[in-house]
C-alpha cells in the first residue's frame, strides 16, 4: 500500500474498548476493492488480525506501518472482491 498518510484512519484509542472492534469492522465492510485504511492503537492488534482472518480469508492485507512501543499503525486494504456481511462477535477484544 502506498501513501499511508493520506489513507482515511480510525484511532482506537480515543473509542471504548466494546466499540473497536464493530467499529473497525464497520470500516471493513465498506472498502472497496483497492481501498485501505488506517488503524491507529495503543497495544499490538494481533486479535483484531486474527479476527479480520478468520472473518474474511485473503480478502484483505495487513501491513504494519509502526509497531510501537507506544504507538501501532496499521493499514488494512481490500484485495479480494468477495466480502460476505458479518457481524463482529469478538466482544471488543
Amino acid at each position: 500500500m502506498s501513501d499511508a498518510i493520506s489513507k482515511p484512519q480510525i484511532d482506537v484509542r480515543t473509542i471504548p474498548p466494546h466499540l473497536r472492534h464493530p467499529a473497525i469492522f464497520e470500516m471493513v465492510g465498506s472498502l472497496k476493492l483497492g481501498d485501505s485504511f488506517i488503524v491507529v492503537a495503543d497495544h499490538a492488534p494481533r486479535p483484531l488480525h486474527y479476527h479480520l482472518e478468520t472473518r474474511y480469508p485473503g480478502q484483505f492485507s495487513w501491513d504494519y506501518i509502526e509497531e510501537g512501543p507506544d504507538v501501532w499503525r496499521v493499514e488494512i486494504g481490500r484485495v479480494n472482491a468477495h466480502v460476505e456481511d458479518h457481524v463482529c462477535t469478538c466482544g471488543g477484544h
